[in-house]
């Protein structure tokens, strides 16, 4: 790792600079790709060309360099190789990391994405290098060279000189064209985990010989996402705002972070159902000066830790994660259910997004603490169906819903559907026909036709049957049907033709005067909607329903095993066996 304090010129260099890495030893949170660059310079399987993609700050640029140098290792008395061991300065090396060696060439591809930024490079691919073993041609942010750069390149890539090597960064690979890609060696650079940034930040305190705790690092290397730049240019402007010292106090109002222990706070309101509470909580992290959509942020990261904290203890030995934290979010895993964790973390990322495209952030984000207040202890359906099939009886439509704390105040999840029967099969079609076709096929019912138009993956025409004829007469090679409202004018052809068509035979396609059946779709449709009256009749939905008032029946499943009774037909029983 470089300790260059200031630049040549004496000026001060920021830590970013001053830490980049020199080696593959030096590159942290990267060791899948250094494995397999180790591996091929030992074996001598060197690529041609590197695709080096990843998010920003995570070491793109400062790789190609160290490969580079690698490519072009030489010692002073001229022996060397190509390695990947770069514990010594070789003769190229300073030059080339600090990109001013002649033969190792970079070129910003945001800035020049012609055609004829490329040329200059082919044009000069055909000479030999300078000084170096190989010529070294680094693109950054190569998604940004336009279509004709990209097809230029294309040649030179597959066959390019032996001299000549290329490395290729970006961080969107998506818009690299695949013939680029299929030229390249790829390396997926990764985020640097959080534990692993924040160790890397504690060295470089210590070798800054200033003191920093250990929850203004965590809170650093939460903020910065994986980026190692990120996180390196967030502590430095965390020295210069707490001078020789950083803690977590003057991190979190630097970056307008809320305080973590009162976040978890503002969480245990929530989990009780205390509104007023969370609303006082939210306000004064607020007024402190984090936002309203950072504050929901963080609250979501810390359901988010209790919910893996339930799933695997393990959890709780990320040493990013602060001591109250492991505490408290033991405590509350312990206690909350899978499920309540579940609906807690969808109400509040739908929150975010709603705080985010308010007009008033503060206040939308108090409206989204109280859903959650009032949603934490309400039961989830197949709960409050299971209490309902065991109560004595069923409740009266004056008694209030069961909440603590809120009143008689209704939800504002939405409506709440239950229902439970055992759901009888729609009439499925009739088999498929034969793939392997007769020189003549016969049809005898519509349902025949539909199963034809399937294997022969004609949905347009499978559609039409089912929802736009109302068969009159079905006869193998005659069909008379009245077309259903919103049929085009053209199905009658339509249908002769392609019939026609696969059974090898004509086909007469009659438009009626006469009226005939009813859809296949207006079929199931009424089924549904018999279905839908059969299940509102039933007691124990019925005892939903009054329960919570504008709730509504959006569906239908089965959940009862099959030798149960069919709700739909069932009839309350005697009041004094109820």
């Amino acid at each position: 790792m470089a300790d260059q304090n200031t630049d040549s010129g004496g000026a001060y260099r920021v830590l970013a600079r001053k830490y980049r890495p020199w080696s593959f030893d030096d590159l942290i949170g990267q060791e899948a790709m250094v494995r397999t660059l180790t591996n091929a310079f030992s074996t001598g399987r060197v690529a041609q060309a590197w695709m080096l993609t990843g998010v920003r700050g995570v070491g793109k640029t400062t790789t190609a360099r160290i490969l580079a140098r690698a490519l072009n290792f030489q010692r002073e008395d001229g022996s060397g190789a190509p390695t990947v061991d770069l514990k010594e300065i070789g003769v190229h090396c300073e030059a080339i990391m600090e990109s001013r060696h002649v033969d190792v060439l970079e070129m910003d591809a945001a800035s020049r994405t012609g055609i004829d930024d490329v040329r200059e490079i082919l044009d000069g691919v055909r000479y030999a290098p300078a000084s170096a073993r190989y010529k070294v041609y680094i693109i950054d942010e190569v998604h940004m060279l336009s279509d004709k750069a990209f097809n230029a390149f294309l040649k030179t890539l597959e066959e390019p000189p032996p001299h000549v090597k290329f490395i290729f960064a970006t961080t969107e690979i998506r818009k690299v064209p695949v013939t680029v890609l299929s030229r390249c060696q790829r390396f997926s650079l990764r985020r640097v985990d959080s534990a692993l940034l924040t160790e890397h930040l504690k060295k470089i305190i210590g070798l800054e010989g200033l003191k920093a705790d250990d929850e203004a690092l965590a809170l650093i290397a939460r903020a910065a996402e994986g980026s190692v730049r990120d996180a390196l240019s967030i502590l430095d402007q965390a020295i210069a705002h707490g001078g020789a010292s950083v803690d977590g106090e003057q991190v979190r109002q630097m970056l307008g972070l809320s305080d973590r222990g009162r976040v978890i706070d503002l969480f245990e309101a929530v989990m009780k159902g205390d509104a007023a509470n969370a609303l006082a909580t939210f306000r004064e992290l607020y007024d402190g000066g984090a936002d309203a959509a950072v504050i929901l942020a963080d609250l979501g990261e810390f359901v988010h830790f209790v919910t893996r904290v339930k799933l695997s203890p393990a959890a709780l030995e990320d040493p990013s994660v602060t001591e109250v934290e492991r505490l408290r979010g033991k405590a509350f895993a312990d206690g909350l259910s899978h499920k309540v964790l579940a609906r807690a973390w969808q109400m509040i990322s739908k929150g975010i997004g709603e705080v985010q495209a308010a007009p008033k952030p503060a206040q939308a984000a108090d409206m989204v603490l109280v859903r959650l207040t009032y949603a934490a202890d309400l039961p989830t359906p197949d709960e409050a169906l299971r209490a309902l099939k065991d109560a004595p009886s069923s409740p009266s439509p004056s008694s209030p819903p069961p909440r603590g704390g809120g009143g008689g105040a209704p939800t504002s999840q939405g409506a709440l559907a239950v229902a439970t029967r055992t759901a009888e099969p729609i009439p499925s079609a009739a088999p498929r026909a034969s793939a392997d076709a007769a020189p003549s096929l016969r049809l005898n019912t519509l349902q025949d036709a539909i199963a034809l138009a399937d294997q022969k993956r004609d949905i347009s025409l499978k559609i039409a049957f089912e929802r736009q004829v109302r068969l009159v007469d079905f006869q193998d090679g005659r069909i008379e049907f009245q077309p259903a409202p919103g049929a085009p004018p053209g199905l009658s052809s339509e249908i002769q033709k392609k019939l026609s068509l696969w059974t090898n035979k004509r086909w007469a396609v009659v438009v009626s005067s006469k009226d005939g059946q009813p859809t296949l779709h207006e079929v199931r449709e009424e089924e549904r909607e018999n279905q839908l009256r059969g299940v509102a009749a039933h007691p124990h939905v019925r005892a939903v329903m009054e329960r919570f008032p504008g709730a509504q029946i959006v569906g239908v499943r089965s959940t009862a095993p099959a030798q149960d009774q069919d709700v739909s037909a069932a009839e309350p029983p005697p009041e004094d066996e109820e």
